[in-house]
């Protein structure tokens, strides 16, 4: 995670991929992410509803200079 959860930059993705991770670790992880982009968007690529088992892709743009909606986007 960055230093200040507010200041991505984009040698700070890979902190998302630490495993294991809690989902407590995840959520907040992701969210801080979607917040410092300027951009992003969500695709389901598969569920097993007899599993549980879910894939979800995350796609976006990270705000590099800083300038992005933060935290109160709402779009």
């Amino acid at each position: 995670m960055p230093s200040n959860s507010n200041n991505w930059s984009v040698n700070d993705i890979h902190s998302v991929e630490k495993t294991p991770a809690s989902p407590s670790y995840i959520q907040t992880q992701i969210s801080s992410l979607v917040f410092n982009s300027t951009a992003c968007r969500c695709k389901v690529e598969t569920i097993n509803p007899t599993t549980g088992e879910y894939r979800i892709v995350l796609q976006g743009t990270l705000d590099v200079t800083g300038t992005g909606p933060g935290p109160n986007f709402n779009g």
